[in-house]
């Protein structure tokens, strides 16, 4: 069974320097690194020790909250650093990767036998529950509520993100278990979203409906999968995962190892070659970006970001892969201005404006973007334009303030539990006050969570 979702808001921002569709080894890093940072709202409790060795797939840290839900190593090795900051906060572990691996063998699961409690059990003691995500307020599922639904999103529409159909490739079998494993967690139904001419293996899985989803972006983004098909209500609670994800999870279940196998896209104007690399959760981002790795032009002044341009995190070279992501963007650093930029035609940016603007009258042209805000911050302004690449039935400016004076009631009326920041980055993008909303977004989360639960 399959629907068609036509999004007719939104903004395809389309950037020079995607991934060409070849994948090669990265080098293997010596080191891989696990930040608490990563799990939002997570607060980590050690189990090893700097000196413990370790198996691929065995715990090094829990939920404080949770003790159930488990954090592994991507790789076997020995724990070597563990890093703290104020008040001894955690903020990462380092693990220093064996030549050989080892993996921990949790047995491979019968799937037709089990039932939903064996499921997650197995899920949380292997370490992959921190792939299964909720709404409300964008974190790791709280495994004592039960979704109504299942969400998964197999179609990327942000620029420069890497693509589906081609990281899936091959792996129909890895997908089909990881579904029919979730579909045993839920009473209610595991929607799958695809791109209406995409040849993805997503789209002949059983026990799914099947959404194929067309239209500019946000149109891949799981939160308007929710908003068009089953939105969240008080009281309600939906699971999502991303679609790699399932491959991890498919894998520990049809084999019992953790696999923490990646296939990530370099991507970004300032790439030489952009394509595909094979790599491992937290691995080291310079066995990806080396020394031919980044255009000379640019002298080495770059922005790279794991995750895509709107909604990824600032890293630096001798930084590590985020847990979620599977792209590595690398765009110019925009540390300079434009003399009377305000005044006058502007040919070489995207915007929703026609004043001055020209991004319109090529709709298919392919831009080399900075990261320059083009402007300060200064206070709303009301102007509609938020509306125009918003898709969600919500109301974007008002969701907003009610975040920044922390209206509880308002923020319940207006639809926040349905909402994660990466559904506010195009209206980021756009704003013209240059206010920050998936922060603000993020914030207003927070403190929802901290008040109501």
């Amino acid at each position: 069974m399959s629907n068609d979702i036509r999004i007719k808001k939104g903004l395809d921002i389309k950037l020079k320097g995607a991934a060409e569709k070849t994948s090669e080894q990265a080098i293997i890093s010596n080191f891989y690194t696990l930040r608490p940072e990563d799990f939002h709202s997570v607060i980590p409790k050690l189990i090893s020790k700097v000196g413990t060795k370790v198996k691929a797939g065995e715990p090094v840290f829990y939920d404080k909250s949770n003790e159930n839900v488990k954090f592994v190593s991507p790789v076997s090795g020995e724990i070597i650093d563990i890093v703290r900051g104020e008040k001894r906060k955690i903020l990462s572990v380092k693990i220093g990767a064996d030549k050989s691996q080892t993996y921990q063998d949790n047995g491979v699961f019968n799937l037709d036998s089990a039932d939903g409690e064996a499921v997650k059990s197995h899920l949380l003691s292997s370490g992959c529950w921190p792939f299964v995500k909720q709404r409300p307020y964008d974190v790791i599922a709280n495994p004592d509520k039960s979704p109504k639904a299942i969400f998964i999103s197999g179609y990327a529409s942000a620029p420069l993100t890497a693509d589906l159909d081609f990281t899936l490739a091959g792996k129909q079998a890895e997908l089909q278990a990881a579904v029919t494993a979730l579909g045993k967690l839920t009473e209610g139904i595991v929607h799958v979203s695809v791109g209406k001419s995409s040849k993805s293996p997503l789209a002949g899985l059983e026990g799914v409906i099947l959404h194929k989803v067309s239209g500019p972006h946000p149109s891949g983004n799981v939160g308007t999968l929710i908003n068009k098909v089953d939105p969240v209500n008080k009281g309600e609670v939906v699971w999502t995962v991303s679609a790699q994800d399932l491959v991890i999870i498919g894998e520990l279940l049809l084999t019992g190892k953790f696999n923490a196998e990646r296939i990530v896209a370099l991507v970004g104007s300032s790439v030489e070659k952009p394509r595909y690399f094979v790599t491992k959760i937290g691995s080291e981002v310079s066995t990806i970006i080396y020394d031919k790795g980044v255009d000379k032009g640019s002298n080495g002044n770059v922005r790279i970001i794991s995750g895509n341009v709107l909604s990824g995190k600032q890293i630096q070279l001798d930084g590590s892969l985020d847990y979620y992501s599977n792209v590595i963007s690398v765009i110019p650093e925009g540390d300079d201005y434009e003399f009377f930029g305000w005044n006058k035609p502007v040919f070489n940016k995207v915007s929703t404006s026609r004043a001055l603007t020209f991004s319109w009258l090529t709709p298919n042209k392919e831009y080399d973007l900075n990261t320059n805000t083009n402007g300060e911050h200064r206070a709303f302004v009301t102007t509609g334009s938020y509306e125009e690449v918003f898709p969600l039935d919500i109301f974007p400016m008002q969701i907003l303030k009610a975040c920044m004076y922390k209206d509880l009631d308002e923020m319940e009326a207006l639809g926040m539990y349905e909402v994660a920041p990466e559904d506010f980055a195009l209206t980021e993008f756009i704003c013209v006050s240059k206010q920050p909303h998936q922060d603000i977004i993020r914030k207003g989360l927070d403190v929802m969570l901290k008040e109501i639960g």
